[in-house]
């Protein structure tokens, strides 16, 4: 028997490469983590810009607890077993009628991490939906292989190099509409990009990307993993703490040095760095 999610939700995962809204937290709560994380981001504006919006769970206790929230860690065994690894988190966060958006791609096409045993997870932490910039998924696109991607650098798109699957029907695109509070899960191999925020209110997503199997290995460099449930018996990876105080200097240091293996990572056979 499925922990959280209903059978006819596990089977669209299967199907569809994505399953959304799932029922999280309640706007109380998402209301609270939203007000706390916004108040982190007037007292740390430098320290959670950028490419510092990756592995913020590190620095700020508010987002290792939504990380490690049992509901969704429920929800992900249903998809990839009891035994699940967290290897990273970024804050995707669009300020009202900005022109940033991001491209069509698939996460396991610069990830690097191998075999294909994991899930991203995407938190709203603020309503989201077409006005805005959701997420759009290609349906079924998991079901075959990886496919070539164009870096193409655009200071608009807020993926590391721009890297952009061509040729994409968008037609067949479906939004992930959500509630403040609900959660999409969506597999490696999927298809899927968001639009920019056209509207007067900010959009703050937050991807656990990704919740990964024990057995999972990063091929292209170093990555450090939280055991969020159950046991690691391969030791693929370093462990990370989690935190209990905001930007302690050794949790900053360490987000950063975590940050740097990432890009590493992320621009692995680049011809060049971008801003992320």
């Amino acid at each position: 028997m499925p922990k959280y999610l209903s059978e006819a939700q596990i089977a669209d995962y299967e199907e569809h490469g994505f399953v959304a809204p799932i029922d999280i937290f309640d706007p109380a709560e998402a209301r609270a983590f939203r007000d706390q994380l916004t108040q982190d981001e007037a007292q740390w504006p430098d320290k959670l810009a950028g490419a510092d919006r990756n592995n913020a769970h590190y620095v700020l206790p508010v987002l290792d607890q939504i990380t490690h929230d049992s509901r969704i860690l429920d929800a992900v065994e249903d998809i990839i077993g009891p035994n699940i690894l967290v290897a990273g988190t970024t804050l995707f966060i669009k300020d009202p009628e900005t022109s940033g958006f991001i491209s069509w791609h698939q996460d396991a096409r610069y990830i690097g991490l191998e075999p294909h045993d994991w899930v991203t997870g995407w938190v709203a932490l603020s309503d989201v939906n077409l006005d805005n910039g959701c997420m759009q998924m290609i349906p079924g696109t998991h079901k075959a292989p990886l496919v070539d991607h164009v870096d193409t650098y655009d200071e608009e798109n807020l993926l590391t190099r721009g890297q952009t699957v061509p040729d994409v029907d968008e037609d067949a695109a479906v939004p992930v509409i959500m509630k403040a509070g609900q959660l999409s899960l969506h597999h490696p191999r999927i298809v899927h990009g968001s639009g920019p925020n056209l509207s007067q209110h900010r959009r703050i997503g937050f991807a656990i990307q990704s919740f990964i199997a024990p057995n999972v290995e990063e091929v292209l460099g170093d990555i450090w993993v939280q055991i969020a449930r159950g046991r690691d018996d391969f030791g693929h990876h370093g462990l990370a703490e989690r935190p209990t105080t905001p930007m302690t200097p050794d949790m900053l240091a360490f987000r950063q040095m975590t940050n740097d293996k990432l890009s590493e990572i992320f621009y692995a056979g680049a011809a060049k760095k971008g801003k992320f």
